[in-house]
């Protein structure tokens, strides 16, 4: 600590000098020393830390000198790092005091900083401990810190016993570090101003949107946010299911950072409802304010035949969508057949999921959600009289156990105890795709919607051999009505009967033929496993009101009203949105 004074009569000045300060922080204050405080007039100097010691006025002047005008420069030190080591210090240079504009009086006694003659800049006002009381008498108090060369030998009339002037007095380093090892404890910190308070590294002028995407990219690492876009793919044997979320709270700086091919994608899948000749996307089922995964917004659900899986490959590297860095999640078995096509041509890994744990999981979740404020989950009120059957919501909040019927290309039955404990009980070949194919055959139909449309307008009894055909009536004795199918297509061995027919015909008996022999055999399997629950889900169900109709009325009629036939809006989606849900725990793992 270095104090410069001035005192009330000749040249009184004060100068305390605490080289030896071990903080990291120095103040410099300049005080006005009292009115006739000092033992006598003429010039009086007191350097505390050096008893008795009263330094020549060149020494003085040489001192202050080198503040002012010799603290241009930067001071070069050194100062102690670790154990026996130094190394150079760099310190800004201290300021010159400011000259006061009034004459000094008399000698100087008690030290006194009043708050007008602090300096400006560096200097600030900073509480200290009183000096102990001195006098000129006792030759003045040892203050609490010394300098350094005060220990190595007492200096008489300001010359050490050697015949030298103590070495000039250094301002005080405002940088410094403890002491290397051992010693006496680094005294108390003094406060630091705010100019040599540490300051944050300066501002790299980053341009807004590069800021943007580091702000995303670690809000998404906060959050185990995916990076957009987020999908799920369903890729079955006849139907290709693709989930879309589309983010409806996206910022003005997401927006401006957004990358063009990613806007492209976003403006492509939801500004259109038709992609080429077959991809559809289902605006009926869209499930709109939605939040996943912390980020509100809408649930696309788009679908194409899977003998255009190609066409879509080739427009993902098209699109360049690789470079999006995202993690496309597939299930079904088109996940493992394409996998190869999706990396060579597309550049693009999937991440390929089991198809049943992404159907009960997409299930579960689109069924809590709700569709849009409505229950996801109904039934047929009197499925057996035509005139009274009518569609119902449905609770689905206990759902277990139930028998999850699953219609795609073929059909697996699930007995399902909970959302993690499940087991494929059987399926069957005869399927969705078994339906479409026959009629493709029969009719000349090429798509799913065509052979439907056919179907509605068509008379199946005219195909089958019914039961009153064999018995000219009911079989009473079984309770089998006389309206019940005996032999699908049984007619079609008559020539006559043949040539009598329609597409339209033989549209509706495939389908009849399809849909009786599923529900015989869930029947049988709800029984086996003692559920009265049955869900039926899968896409052989989109559009197709005859067959869950046919359902609800085999589930009622065979079991005497015990079982219910249970139906969901979204019926094949659910594999894409499991898929969807696994990005989001792929995510949080990786």
């Amino acid at each position: 600590m270095l104090k410069l004074g001035v005192g009330g009569g000749g040249h009184d000045w004060a100068c305390s000098a605490g080289t030896g300060l071990e903080g990291e922080e120095a103040a410099f204050e300049v005080a006005r020393l009292g009115n006739g405080e000092t033992s006598g007039g003429g010039p009086g100097w007191e350097c505390a830390g050096i008893p008795g010691s009263a330094p020549e006025v060149g020494l003085l002047e040489a001192a202050a000198a080198g503040l002012a005008g010799g603290g241009q420069g930067v001071e070069e030190g050194r100062e102690p790092v670790g154990e026996g080591e130094e190394r150079l210090a760099r310190h800004p240079p201290a300021p010159a005091p400011r000259q006061l504009n009034r004459k000094p009086q008399g000698g100087s006694g008690e030290i006194r900083t009043p708050e007008n003659d602090l300096q400006l800049g560096r200097l600030s006002w900073c509480p200290r401990a009183a000096p102990p009381a001195s006098s000129m008498d006792d030759g003045g108090g040892q203050p609490e810190r010394s300098a350094p060369h005060a220990s190595e030998a007492p200096a008489v009339n300001g010359l050490l016993h050697n015949g030298f002037h103590p070495p000039p007095v250094q301002p005080p380093r405002l940088c410094s570090r403890g002491p290397a090892g051992g010693g006496d404890a680094a005294p108390p910190r003094l406060p630091l101003l705010p100019e040599l308070q540490p300051q944050s590294p300066p501002p790299q002028h980053e341009s807004p949107a590069k800021k943007c995407r580091l702000r995303r990219r670690m809000d998404s690492g906060r959050k185990n946010r995916p990076p957009f876009p987020w999908f799920g793919m369903d890729i079955g044997g006849t139907l290709v299911k693709l989930v879309y979320f589309e983010p409806k709270d996206i910022t003005a700086e997401e927006e401006q950072e957004e990358v063009e091919n990613l806007k492209s994608i976003r403006k492509y899948l939801t500004s259109n409802t038709a992609y080429g000749r077959t991809g559809i996307r289902d605006v009926h089922l869209e499930l709109k304010n939605l939040t996943m995964c912390g980020r509100k917004g809408n649930l696309h659900f788009i679908r194409f035949p899977s003998c255009a899986m190609h066409r879509f490959i080739q427009m993902g590297s098209e699109k360049n969508f690789s470079s999006l860095h995202t993690t496309l999640c597939a299930t079904g078995g088109g996940a493992f057949k394409f996998e190869e096509d999706f990396r060579m041509i597309a550049g693009l890994q999937l991440h390929k999921l089991d198809e049943l744990d992404c159907l009960i999981q997409g299930l579960l979740y689109v069924d809590s959600v709700g569709f849009n404020g409505k229950p996801e989950c109904y039934y047929f009120e009197n499925p057996t009289n035509p005139e009274l059957c009518q569609k119902k919501p449905y609770c689905l909040d206990n759902p277990y156990p139930m028998l999850l019927v699953n219609m795609g290309s073929g059909v697996s039955i699930l007995a399902v105890y909970s959302k993690d404990n499940y087991k494929r009980v059987t399926g069957t070949s005869l399927g969705g795709g078994t339906f479409l194919g026959l009629c493709c055959l029969l009719t000349g139909c090429e798509t799913f919607e065509e052979a439907l449309e056919m179907a509605a307008k068509g008379d199946s009894t005219n195909v089958d051999k019914l039961v009153k055909d064999i018995y000219g009536g009911d079989y009473e004795r079984f309770g089998l009505q006389g309206s019940a199918v005996a032999s699908s297509f049984g007619n079609m061995m008559s020539k006559e009967k043949r040539d009598s027919i329609s597409k339209e015909d033989l549209a509706r008996a495939t389908l009849v033929t399809i849909t009786n022999n599923i529900g015989s055999i869930a029947r049988m399997c709800a029984l086996n496993e003692n559920i009265d629950r049955v869900v039926f889900v899968g896409n052989f169900l989109r559009i197709n009101m005859v067959s869950m109709k046919l359902l609800a009325y085999a589930m009622d009629f065979w079991s005497k009203g015990q079982l219910k036939a249970l139906f969901l809006e979204h019926e094949g989606y659910f594999g894409a949105v499991g898929a969807l849900l696994e990005l989001f725990k792929v995510t949080a793992d990786q």
